[in-house]
């Protein structure tokens, strides 16, 4: 087998697109309600009003990019995206403390699953927090 025929030259998992109605919304609820850093957000295409947003937890390696949704599409999806909390309670009890659409509970099933709890965005993406 050649080098080329073993695999990729595929280094990391480096963003995820998640498809929001309203970017703008969205920029506020990651970056003001999750705390995100906002990575990127420029304009993009025919001049139609599309942009590029990246955001990320901070120092965090792989971003999400909050992208409008593609024709016969819309937001609202299982993003299967699982983010990690070094105090699952304390993110669980600020999240619903800042009216995040989040379960009423921390999962808790023993050891070797850790601590989860899922919460949705604004549009209905939902994603899964993990200790």
């Amino acid at each position: 087998m050649t080098e080329s025929t073993k695999g990729t030259r595929i280094t990391e998992l480096g963003r995820v697109a998640v498809p929001v109605s309203d970017q703008d919304r969205a920029l506020d609820f990651y970056i003001g309600t999750l705390g995100f850093e906002k990575r990127a957000d420029v304009p993009f295409g025919d001049g139609d009003g599309h942009r590029w947003i990246e955001v990320a937890p901070v120092g965090g390696a792989a971003a999400i990019s909050l992208v409008l949704p593609m024709e016969g599409r819309s937001p609202g999806v299982e993003t299967g995206i699982i983010l990690t909390s070094e105090d699952i309670d304390a993110d669980h009890a600020a999240l619903l403390a800042r009216g995040v659409d989040a379960d009423a509970e921390v999962m808790r099933w023993g050891a070797p699953v850790p601590p989860m709890f899922s919460f949705r965005d604004p549009d209905g993406n939902k994603f899964m927090i993990v200790q």
